[in-house]
């Protein structure tokens, strides 16, 4: 760890219609509330197209092996830039994830019913949320991802530092949806398209740290086809019930089990403008999705945020980015790819 507090992102340093569900989709169609994260406008989403013969390799090169194997993406990156002076400019370091508790800085985790824990619930939420792996500077790393209702059925939402970090996209990277143990019941989910905010893309804000997939077609099939996808909302608001979902891969965890927490969130007091949740999810849940409107019996909400970071300071508290005019700029990109 450096000498100063900083955000540990949940990789770095240190997530229509459903199966049988109706998904709302509510772009575009909420106001901003008072006090909600200033915007400065919609801005072009960033986008890495992906060769047809790097997305065959990359199908190919997700061995069920390899995927039980895959480290969680804040560890690599820790010790990557184990050797840094200083802070890189534009954006403060980041680890693992973890979610922040609503109220105060002074309130734990403890005061929220879910802390962290295996989702037995089932529901949509089972089939949509999945793990992410890619080669991040030469080595298997992961995070977590979400289908979502989409123009183009393939669609999937992610944090922006499981596209790209440091400077470069990721490669070999695709989608698991409903991972379990080193399976894939589902397929595996090769990306023809990775793009990011164009914040994250050219100094990795903090702020805006949301990514997307557009994945090609398996057997003949796109993705919500198979598995369903989530409604999205954006522009909610501050201090509300959610519930964000994950497969952390860092101890206590082994990446081989879907975790979730729910609390009511709050506005990050220090150096973002995210959301914030009690929660002890750990590197590997980067990237899964947040949602507000959750309903437990049918596993369905409207994804509002993404794992994201967490402080060092702060090691039960995980942030997600406040989805305003940029995430949804990004996913109206992601869906018209």
């Amino acid at each position: 760890m450096r000498g100063t507090p900083r955000p540990l992102r949940i990789p770095r340093p240190a997530l229509g219609i459903l199966i049988g569900v109706t998904a709302l989709f509510t772009a575009g169609t909420l106001a901003t509330p008072a006090g909600a994260a200033p915007e400065p406008g919609p801005s072009t989403a960033r986008v890495h197209s992906v060769p047809a013969s790097a997305q065959q390799q990359a199908r190919d090169f997700w061995t069920p092996e390899r995927m039980r194997s895959a480290v969680p993406l804040d560890l690599l990156d820790a010790d990557a830039r184990s050797t840094d002076a200083a802070p890189r400019a534009g954006r403060p370091a980041t680890v693992a994830p973890t979610v922040p508790t609503a109220g105060t800085a002074d309130v734990e985790p403890a005061a929220f019913p879910h802390g962290g824990g295996a989702w037995t619930g089932g529901g949509a939420v089972v089939n949509t949320a999945g793990r992410v792996f890619f080669t991040y500077q030469g080595r298997t790393a992961s995070c977590s991802g979400n289908a979502v209702t989409s123009a183009n059925k393939s669609t999937v939402i992610t944090a922006g530092h499981c596209v790209k970090l440091e400077g470069a996209w990721h490669t070999d990277w695709v989608f698991v949806p409903g991972y379990h143990d080193g399976q894939a019941p589902h397929g595996r989910w090769t990306a023809t398209k990775t793009l990011s905010t164009p914040q994250w893309t050219a100094s990795e804000d903090i702020n805006y740290d949301v990514g997307a997939a557009v994945v090609a077609p398996l057997d003949g099939q796109r993705l919500t086809d198979v598995v369903g996808g989530q409604g999205l909302a954006f522009n909610t608001g501050y201090n509300l019930r959610m519930y964000a979902f994950g497969f952390p891969a860092a101890a206590p965890y082994d990446g081989q089990k879907f975790i979730y927490c729910s609390g009511t969130t709050n506005r990050d007091f220090l150096l973002s403008s995210d959301h914030g949740m009690g929660c002890d999810m750990t590197g590997g849940s980067s990237g899964g999705p947040w949602f507000t409107q959750f309903n437990e019996a049918t596993g369905t909400g409207l994804q509002s945020s993404v794992n994201s970071f967490k402080y060092n300071f702060l090691p039960n508290r995980m942030y997600g980015p406040y989805f305003g005019a940029d995430a949804q700029n990004l996913y109206q990109a992601a869906q018209s790819s």
